[in-house]
C-alpha cells in the first residue's frame, strides 16, 4: 500500500503554473527517478517496487505524478511531451542531487531519453548514472498515434482537434489532442542517433499491443553508440507487471547502481 504523503512542487508561471505532486526519500547514490506512462501515475506496481527496493538498499528514490495524471494538478487535456518532460526536468532538478538511473515507463521511457539530451546539453551528463527503460514509447505521438490512425481519424482530429480512441486499459476511450501531436513532432528521436552518454537497459514484452517489440528494436539500432541491453520477454505485455517482470525491472536497475 502506498501510504507516503506527497509533496506539491509548482511549475510553470501564471496562467502555465500547476501543481506537481512527488514522493521523494532520500538515501544513496545513484538514486532513481521514476517516469511513468502515458495516463498512469506513481502509485502503480512497478513505481511501488522500485521504490520498495530502493528504500530498502537506503538508495534516494523519487516518484511524481504528471500534470492532469495521479493526484497532480492540471488539466490531463492540456498536456503536451513538452510539458510533462518541464514537469520531469523540474523534480530532476528539486529532487535528484547525485547520480541518478532514470527508469522510463512507456512514455516515460521518451521522457527519460528527452531529459538525459537535456542534461547533456546542459554539460550535466553525470547526473545520469543509466537509462532503464520499460516498452518505451519513443515517438509514441507520431508513430503509434499518427500513423496508425486511419484518414478519416486523422481529418478528425486535424477538424475537431481531437480523437476518440478505445482503450485495452479503461472502459472510457482515450482523447487524443491535436496539440499532443502537433507537440510531439519536436521532440522526435527516431529519425537519427541517439547518444546517452551512459548505459541503457531496455525491457520489451514480445506481446506487447499497444508498443509493439520491432519498435523497441529500432530504438536500440539508434542507440548504436552506447551500451544498450535489449531484454525480450516472449509473453510480457506493455504493462510487464508480474513478479516475475518486476524482478527483472529491479535487476536491470540494480545493475546500472
Amino acid at each position: 500500500m502506498d501510504d507516503a504523503k506527497p509533496q506539491m512542487l509548482t511549475v510553470g508561471d501564471g496562467d502555465a503554473a500547476r501543481e506537481i505532486a512527488m514522493i521523494d526519500t532520500p538515501g544513496e547514490a545513484p538514486g532513481a527517478l521514476w517516469l511513468g506512462g502515458f495516463r498512469s501515475d506513481m502509485a502503480g506496481s512497478k513505481a511501488l517496487a522500485l521504490d520498495d527496493w530502493s528504500r530498502e538498499k537506503g538508495r534516494a528514490v523519487t516518484r511524481f505524478d504528471y500534470s492532469g495524471h495521479g493526484v497532480s494538478g492540471g488539466d490531463f487535456d492540456d498536456g503536451t511531451i513538452s510539458r510533462w518532460l518541464e514537469e520531469a526536468k523540474a523534480v530532476f532538478d528539486a529532487c535528484c542531487k547525485q547520480p541518478t538511473v532514470l527508469v522510463g515507463s512507456s512514455m516515460g521511457g521518451w521522457i527519460a531519453l528527452l531529459l538525459n539530451r537535456l542534461l547533456r546539453m546542459a554539460g550535466e551528463s553525470d547526473r545520469v548514472a543509466g537509462l532503464v527503460l520499460i516498452a518505451p514509447a519513443v515517438d509514441f505521438t507520431e508513430e503509434l498515434m499518427w500513423k496508425t490512425l486511419s484518414k478519416e481519424a486523422q481529418e478528425q482530429l486535424v477538424e475537431k482537434g481531437f480523437h476518440l480512441e478505445p482503450s485495452d486499459y479503461s472502459e472510457e476511450p482515450y482523447r487524443f489532442n491535436k496539440a499532443l501531436i502537433d507537440d510531439g513532432r519536436n521532440h522526435l528521436l527516431l529519425g537519427g542517433t541517439i547518444e546517452t552518454g551512459c548505459p541503457v537497459h531496455i525491457l520489451q514484452g514480445v506481446e506487447d499491443t499497444s508498443v509493439p517489440w520491432n519498435h523497441a528494436v529500432e530504438l536500440m539500432a539508434r542507440l548504436a553508440e552506447d551500451d544498450v541491453v535489449l531484454t525480450l520477454i516472449k509473453d510480457g505485455d506493455h504493462r510487464l507487471s508480474r513478479e516475475e517482470d518486476i524482478a527483472r525491472l529491479i535487476a536491470a536497475v540494480a545493475e546500472i547502481a
